[in-house]
């Protein structure tokens, strides 16, 4: 049985922030009700094994909730990559009204949360299921209560995020414009479709989508490994080098959709990078245009009227959670276009410390400098409105 430690103190609270990056655990009661009749039966339902952990099993497959996703509240000598049960978690992690208490405890005015490992950050669970009926059931049902649920029991404090159905790029898009009329503001999408057997972003296949995406103002977020695809790839390699080539991830994607002219094609699109941090973000704006003047000169693919640079700076945003050198680099990356993530309940997560580490990394910037990364650029993104708690 694990140990749960006494709740922090509330942090004082000196910035009103918005925290773009944060993840749920789905409790077990998630898609209770909200499943077709015919395949209530076939959800994915939690289960306990022999050696007493908690998993979720779907067609056949037992998906963990394992301990690093989950560590917020436990002793740092008792974290693990081991399966966790619910009653070893911090209840905020997967119950709304607890999560609300800890964003207070912590001093987060408003969290844009992801999934975790039953869905895949991007729904990449459901979009293989077998059956393909039963797989976009639950990709509706996951959304409906998130919508229902986690962000609809307070909506001011929780900004809307949906997984997609990755199946079929237009079903896709008629689910994105459903749901921007249910309120949602941004979807989880993989950030290298073809890495998960799926067609490239260097074909028109996801033209649907992404002209959805578009048109509904739908934030598409790429949070690090959404597609399963990691830069650690020697043998043996320890999970401290998987975890520190994050940014790597990041990098690696951003590249790729701006090298597919995506900026070019959807001009209007916002893409989000999720827990990739930004110390990348300046050396990537050098190689774009160093590529495009020297490689890339004979018949290369960039025919647009800016820069590859430029439509980077455009269409994209970044967050971090603790980037003290490249803060330096605020101009440079576009300080409209920098959020913060407090990364709860991850083991990178600042919480319940994240005012302290806001105060200890911006707090002497300017004043409205602070304003645009605690909170107006998230605020402006998710078209989420937030009243500020300080000046």
């Amino acid at each position: 049985m694990a140990n749960l430690l006494p709740d922090p103190e509330p942090r004082p609270r000196r910035y009103t922030i918005v925290s773009v990056d944060d993840h749920l655990i789905e409790p077990p009661d998630l898609f209770e009700g909200r499943m077709p009749k015919a395949l209530a039966d076939q959800a994915p339902r939690v289960v306990e094994t022999d050696e007493g952990a908690e998993m979720w099993l779907y067609e056949g497959n037992h998906y963990p909730n394992v301990g690093l996703n989950a560590v917020v509240g436990r002793p740092q000598d008792e974290w693990s990559m081991e399966p966790a049960r619910f009653d070893e978690m911090r209840r905020g992690c997967w119950d709304i009204h607890e999560r609300i208490r800890d964003m207070d405890i912590g001093g987060i005015q408003a969290s844009l949360n992801f999934p975790s490992l039953l869905a895949g950050f991007a729904g990449t669970v459901f979009s293989r299921s077998k059956d393909p009926e039963l797989g976009l059931a639950c990709v509706r049902a996951w959304n409906d209560w998130h919508r229902d649920v986690w962000a609809g029991t307070y909506p001011e404090r929780i900004i809307p995020l949906q997984i997609p159905w990755l199946r079929d790029p237009v079903v896709a898009a008629d689910e994105i414009r459903a749901n921007a009329g249910r309120g949602f503001r941004a979807v989880s999408f993989a950030e290298n479709p073809a890495n998960v057997g799926l067609p490239s972003v260097h074909t028109d296949h996801w033209d649907p989508f992404l002209r959805a995406c578009e048109e509904t103002e739908t934030v598409v977020c790429l949070h690090t490994g959404s597609s399963a695809w990691t830069a650690a790839t020697s043998p043996g390699a320890p999970l401290e080098l998987l975890t520190t080539l994050f940014p790597a991830n990041a990098l690696a994607s951003a590249a790729d959709w701006v090298w597919a002219r995506i900026p070019l094609r959807f001009p209007g699109i916002k893409v989000a990078m999720a827990e990739g941090g930004i110390g990348w973000v300046p050396m990537l704006l050098d190689r774009l245009d160093y590529v495009v003047h020297h490689s890339a000169q004979q018949g290369g693919v960039w025919d647009g009227p800016l820069l590859p640079s430029e439509a980077l700076q455009r269409n994209f945003w970044f967050c971090t959670i603790d980037d003290p050198s490249t803060i330096e680099l605020r101009d440079r990356i576009g300080i409209d276009h920098i959020m913060l993530e407090s990364d709860y309940p991850h083991a990178d997560s600042t919480w319940p410390d994240t005012q302290l580490v806001v105060e200890q990394r911006i707090g002497k910037l300017p004043a409205a400098e602070v304003r645009k990364l605690t909170y107006e650029n998230a605020s402006r993104l998710f078209r989420h409105a937030v009243v500020p708690e300080a000046a």
